[in-house]
């Protein structure tokens, strides 16, 4: 039988980056997102690339539903999935009482509750059988308070603490959890978040996907649990573990606002 690596969020920017890394080592992928074209054309050219089995899913991973289908699908028809990959996510700049609720909440079912049931449902198939492995995308955003982006920062802290406890929980089952907090990366996400980066552009903190790509797969294979990308980014995460709270708040308050778009 065929085991699949499950990449979601996977028709664009960093999903994207790990489903074309995994499928130049062979590996067979059922991809996941909300967009039936991208992921039609993705699937295509990857398995005639490289001569990999690729499937794909259209599924709104905020809509319950769509996401219990997927896992019944799953379960129904036997794909074992040997690693799985939550990339999906988004964020909502700006002041957080003039979002619109309905925001928040899809905020909190992607980055949070699609996450988690995606974890326990197939960690649940991984542990019985005795390997897999599970990466989870947070941010460097997660090792501190966001103000204008105080949901995305939160769910991200979340991402990072509940994936370092499944770290230590699921590694007696032989299953390896990792945690990837990259920095700022060149993709899509700016935009949909409405976050103006262009003062970033040309900045050594701004990375590709496709170098953020090899570096969470290297990560894997040295079996870190957590996994940051980047000096720069290492350093900033231990900085701001020293720095008194309230001026990391301040700093990247500053820095939040200045992205928004205008």
């Amino acid at each position: 039988m065929s085991s699949y690596t499950l990449i979601t969020g996977a028709s664009s920017g960093l999903g994207l980056a790990l489903a074309e890394a995994l499928a130049r080592r062979g590996e067979a992928l059922i991809l996941v997102a909300r967009e039936r074209p991208a992921l039609e054309s993705i699937a295509c050219e990857l398995s005639q690339r490289f001569a990999i089995e690729v499937m794909f899913r259209v599924c709104d991973l905020t809509e319950p539903l769509q996401l219990s289908g997927l896992l019944l699908e799953i379960e129904q028809c036997g794909y074992r999935i040997e690693r799985l990959i939550n990339n999906a996510g988004s964020a909502c700049a700006g002041e957080f009482l003039a979002h619109e609720w309905r925001r928040e909440r899809q905020l909190l079912e992607l980055n949070i509750l699609a996450l988690t049931r995606l974890c326990h449902a197939l960690g649940a198939q991984m542990a019985a059988r005795g390997h897999g492995e599970i990466l989870n995308v947070a941010s460097l955003a997660a090792f501190q308070p966001g103000p204008w982006l105080s949901s995305y920062y939160a769910s991200k802290a979340f991402v990072l603490h509940f994936s370092e406890g499944l770290h230590s929980e699921l590694a007696g089952y032989g299953v390896h959890v990792a945690t990837l907090c990259p920095g700022p990366v060149r993709t899509s996400f700016w935009h949909n978040a409405q976050l103006d980066i262009r003062h970033l552009q040309g900045s050594a903190w701004l990375m590709n996907a496709e170098q953020i790509a090899q570096q969470a797969l290297a990560g894997l294979a040295r079996r870190q649990s957590v996994i940051i990308p980047g000096w720069r980014n290492r350093l900033a995460s231990l900085l701001v573990r020293l720095l008194p709270r309230a001026l990391v708040r301040r700093l990247a308050g500053q820095l939040n606002r200045r992205l928004l778009s205008r």
